[in-house]
């Protein structure tokens, strides 16, 4: 019972610092750019169901995150909390014959939102720009760094309450799994920021083939690992599950 309560607590938490980060980004949002947040949100939806399951965790992760940092750096806070929100939607969403989850979905939901919105008002803030330390690529390492901590700390707390486990080694382990893509992930999205004004936006299609290739490897890398060692059986969500 008490596991129950604690996990409905979690789920209500993080609705509510999703609720709340939203109606901030909404007072407080930039221009909105119609064009580029519709090929975004297109994009990430799409690579949003090219999951990998993660080995030794109850949940998979997906190949989306370059476009959800395209749009939390390029993007208004909103826009980037509707295209985190549709392609995360997209992802959870179960396969045929599958039951649908509401309490995951809801989870999965209020964690990217709130993880992409938090990112995204990290990287425009005014005040951290007039900083002599800041400079565009410190600051896409700081939203980098908060969708990571923003995804990877929920998860792993999920899945502690529901295993009665600890959450660092948790953590550490989903971390493991995931950070290298984070960084693959800050450098593709670093390279379009850089050539956008000369090529234009339309360059992002080509990051399609390109995170399909990614798809492929890890896929085939942790199915070695999986075969290879024992899993440690964890339920949870995952990270974008």
């Amino acid at each position: 019972m008490n596991e129950t309560r604690h996990v409905k607590t979690l789920i209500a938490t993080m609705i509510l610092s999703a609720v709340t980060a939203a109606v901030y980004a909404g007072s407080s949002s930039h221009a909105i750019h119609p064009y580029l947040a519709a090929e975004v949100l297109a994009l990430a939806a799409i690579t949003s169901r090219m999951k990998v399951k993660l080995p030794g965790v109850n949940g998979n992760m997906s190949v989306n995150l370059p476009f959800l940092l395209i749009a939390v750096v390029n993007l208004s806070a909103v826009e980037a909390i509707v295209v985190t929100a549709v392609s995360t939607a997209v992802q959870c969403w179960p396969k045929e014959k599958s039951k649908f989850n509401p309490q995951q979905m809801a989870f999965n939901l209020s964690m990217m939102t709130f993880a992409s919105c938090l990112a995204s008002i990290i990287f425009h803030s005014s005040w951290l720009s007039t900083m002599a330390w800041t400079s565009n690529s410190v600051m896409l390492v700081l939203a980098t760094a908060t969708l990571f901590l923003g995804q990877t700390v929920p998860v792993a707390s999920i899945v502690a309450i529901s295993d009665h486990k600890t959450v660092g080694p948790i953590w550490w382990n989903v971390a493991q799994l995931s950070f290298p893509y984070y960084v693959v992930s800050a450098g593709i999205s670093s390279m379009l920021a850089a050539v956008s004004s000369h090529l234009g936006w339309e360059l992002a299609l080509a990051v399609f083939p390109v995170m399909y290739g990614i798809h492929r490897s890890y896929k085939l890398y942790f199915g070695r690992i999986a075969e290879s060692s024992a899993p440690i059986l964890v339920r949870a969500a995952g990270v974008g599950a």
